[in-house]
């Protein structure tokens, strides 16, 4: 099976505007109900098989923010992802899946995201949330060893002085550093999500195009919209 058309398109986008890579991600709190937007960066698709039909998005969070929780709890999110340089805007409704640690507490919410649809059950996640991890820049990866992310600043800027600014993988016998590095490491989580309906819109062309895909099975169906 071939690459959905909107996937070539985003693909062909990434290709001559690298740099654009940042996306909003909308989920909804489940006690209130409020949607929450917030900006992260999109790091690559990934697929646990050779069906090229099937691509996922891969982000990264910390896994104590309350994303995280909201996710888990309601599954459905929607991605929008405005790519300037080639006037194109993607809305990617799908449901997200949250890669924890395997031995954290909320890893027993992680379904694969898809041995559920018949899929290669035995893609080695821990070893791709390893593997993105050692990827980030040594400022992202001590992002994660500061206190819970949005909780108050206890001792103000003078306190925020003391966290450290970079970390890198910790050399035999440096135990600070290895204690850091797996803080960090236990609160890094992958956010796969699954795309299955998406809204594209075209702007550059005139007159613009508007292209409806959604996902049914295995299969991809698209309509034109007014845009």
């Amino acid at each position: 099976m071939s690459a959905p058309r909107w996937k070539v398109a985003l693909d062909k986008a990434l290709a001559a505007h690298s740099n654009q890579t940042v996306i909003q991600l909308a989920s909804i709190d489940p006690v209130t109900p409020i949607p929450h937007v917030r900006s992260l960066i999109f790091r690559s698709f990934v697929s646990p098989t050779d069906d090229p039909s099937h691509p996922l998005l891969l982000t990264t969070t910390d896994i104590r923010t309350p994303k995280t929780t909201q996710m888990i709890a309601k599954p459905h999110v929607q991605v929008v992802w405005w790519i300037s340089g080639t006037q194109e805007q993607y809305r990617i409704a799908g449901r997200a899946h949250i890669v924890p640690a395997r031995g954290h507490t909320l890893h027993r919410h992680f379904m694969h995201p898809v041995s559920a649809l018949g899929q290669n059950a035995n893609f080695d996640w821990e070893a791709k949330r390893i593997e993105v991890f050692k990827s980030m820049s040594a400022h992202m990866k001590a992002s994660w060893c500061r206190p819970v992310p949005g909780s108050r600043l206890e001792g103000g800027p003078d306190e925020a002085k003391k966290w450290p600014v970079k970390l890198e993988e910790p050399k035999p016998g440096d135990e600070e550093g290895k204690r850091l590095w797996e803080m960090s490491l236990s609160n890094f989580a992958l956010v796969i999500i699954e795309p299955q309906d998406i809204d594209y819109v075209e702007l550059e062309p005139l007159p613009n195009r508007r292209t409806r895909f959604w996902r049914t099975g295995n299969d991809w169906n698209e309509e034109a919209l007014v845009p």
